[in-house]
């Protein structure tokens, strides 16, 4: 920071180790620590709602002591209230123009909140030291958010109960609240679809979704992911005979008079609106998956990227796969199953499925929606690959094994960086302005790997701990030039450097870089290769040992 008298004429930012400014920085935002004043005025009004609020002794309490005293005992957050005569709530923060998503149903939520809330504050309630504060003065009650929330536009997402005229069986409903303001209460129907998974591999695999197409009233707008996929999908509902036109949002379908069509929008599960009598039909609907931008579940990640099946269409008949919870066997095609369900002209609905076999010709069907679970086998070659036995433990055996030596390695590296980390390493020190007119003698600008190169190796250098840094970089990049700042503060800092070349010609060559580089300097280099005689090779050997060989090249 430069001061021109009182005032700040620059602020930039610094390189303790080069002792150079490196950018100008335009502004500093100062924020404060707590979400609270410390000063006198907000002490005493702490201290006087506390006695308000507060039963008991308050000289009994180390908290309202170390106010008094100016101190911010920890957890002091809870007592916010304290500091002000009004706190604010979420809804100070939004603006007029907000929509509040009001999400299930809400009452039940808020009674057993209540209700858990109570019951700590009754367990609680008459401690002296941390004496505890009303529920009420911490939270909004349900009147309380009501009121607030009121004042904006609401949609209300929550369960409908089912109309008379669905018989038990069809399709469930639901009902989506909206409202412009205080008071405006609107109700929008809808229904789950059927099911409308393709059946891939068949003659007609959009045959659901045709007939569906065929019994219903409503028109029909299917749903991809991004533009790109809707030309994917565009191009696989025209092979199977459907060739519904684009539109770019929804009001565009709905002033239309099409009776299907295709867009994009961010939606997972499809449904069918009842007001305006249109079917959303995601790819989920279609593909029996989600789309590809959502992130797997956690605990269903494949680590390797390289075993990762992000589609059948990857695996061949015969391939040796990985179940995640049955172990290894062998890939033969679909196959469609009837699982007892009917479609809505009373016809079985097959279902697709992955056939895997296992030791023993033991089968294990796999729905498609499950692909996540199956992973490609990367161990021996595919002919050879041991098929595990159903049931029999082998797979869990294989994983406890596996995690046991993944649990020896990892504790073997911790016993190595705690070993390392324990080690007393040399901390060097320099002349930052020694070291400053040595970096200007480079003949280039430093790129910024180099920059940051330089700057983790002369890190590394001043710290007490031992170094253990690789550099790497193609040729012409700038290596040398690292390796020749990290010599300069090794030599300026009293030890001597050894610096090791794969070929007689590089070690010359850098022999010639070292001399004209320290050229201005007192240091001492010498060079041990073909290049020199038997006479001057014992000469450079007797100064390392003697010390007078500052540098040595070979």
């Amino acid at each position: 920071v430069d001061l021109f008298d009182d005032e700040i004429d620059s602020i930039r930012t610094f390189d303790p180790d080069s002792q150079r400014s490196l950018y100008p920085v335009p502004e500093v935002r100062l924020l404060p620590g707590r979400e609270f004043p410390m000063d006198d005025d907000a002490r005493a009004k702490f201290r006087s709602r506390w006695r308000e609020l507060l039963d008991g002794d308050p000289t009994k309490s180390r908290i309202y002591k170390d106010m008094g005293a100016g101190v911010a005992t920890a957890g002091i957050e809870y007592y916010l209230p304290l500091f002000f005569d009004d706190t604010a709530t979420v809804f100070d923060y939004v603006g007029p123009g907000a929509t509040v998503v009001l999400h299930g149903d809400l009452e039940p939520a808020f009674q057993r909140f209540w209700q858990d809330t109570k019951d700590r504050y009754r367990l609680v309630q008459g401690d002296p030291d941390r004496p505890a504060l009303a529920p009420e003065a911490l939270f909004l009650t349900t009147e309380q958010f009501y009121a607030r929330a009121n004042d904006y536009a609401q949609l209300a997402i929550k369960p409908h109960t089912v109309r008379p005229e669905l018989v038990e069986g069809q399709a469930s409903t639901s009902a989506a609240q909206t409202g412009d303001g205080p008071g405006r209460t609107d109700y929008a129907d809808i229904e789950t679809l059927p099911a409308l998974t393709a059946l891939r591999g068949t003659e007609d695999p959009l045959l659901k979704l045709k007939a569906h197409a065929r019994n219903t009233q409503h028109r029909i707008l299917v749903l991809a992911e991004s533009d790109g996929r809707r030309e994917s999908l565009l191009d696989f509902l025209r092979a199977s005979g459907i060739a519904p036109p684009s539109f770019d949002s929804l009001l565009e379908f709905q002033t239309s008079n099409e009776k299907f069509g295709i867009a994009t929008a961010a939606l997972t599960v499809g449904f069918s609106w009842l007001e305006h009598g249109i079917d959303l039909v995601t790819e989920t609907e279609l593909f029996a998956a989600g789309p590809t931008t959502r992130r797997r579940k956690k605990q269903e990640q494949v680590s390797d990227v390289e075993a990762l099946i992000k589609d059948l269409s990857e695996l061949n008949v015969g391939d040796p796969v990985v179940h995640s919870a049955h172990g290894i066997g062998r890939y033969h095609g679909l196959i469609h199953l009837d699982m007892g369900n009917k479609n809505a002209q009373g016809e079985p609905e097959l279902q697709e499925f992955l056939h895997l076999e296992y030791a023993d010709k033991a089968t294990l069907y796999v729905p498609v929606s499950q692909l996540q679970l199956i992973s490609r086998y990367t161990g021996v070659s595919a002919d050879e690959a041991p098929l595990h036995r159903l049931g029999s433990g082998q797979w869990e055996k294989a994983k406890r094994r596996a995690a046991e030596q993944v649990r020896d390695s990892a504790a073997e590296l911790l016993n190595i960086y705690a070993r390392r980390a324990a080690r007393e390493g040399h901390a060097f020190r320099y002349s930052p302005s020694d070291y400053e007119t040595f970096a200007n003698d480079f003949g280039f600008e430093e790129t910024a790997d180099q920059k940051a190169a330089i700057h983790a190796v002369i890190q590394d250098m001043i710290s007490p701990r031992p170094m253990d840094r690789l550099v790497c970089g193609d040729v012409g990049f700038g290596k040398t030039e690292v390796a020749l700042r990290a010599a300069f503060v090794a030599v300026t800092g009293g030890k001597q450097v050894a610096l090791l070349a794969p070929t007689t010609l590089l070690a010359e060559q850098h022999f010639q870089t070292l001399s004209d580089r320290f050229a201005k300097w007192p240091v001492k280099i010498a060079e041990m290769s073909r290049f020199r005689s038997g006479k001057e090779i014992t000469a450079a050997l007797k100064g390392v040992a003697d010390g007078t060989v500052d540098i040595v090249v070979g």
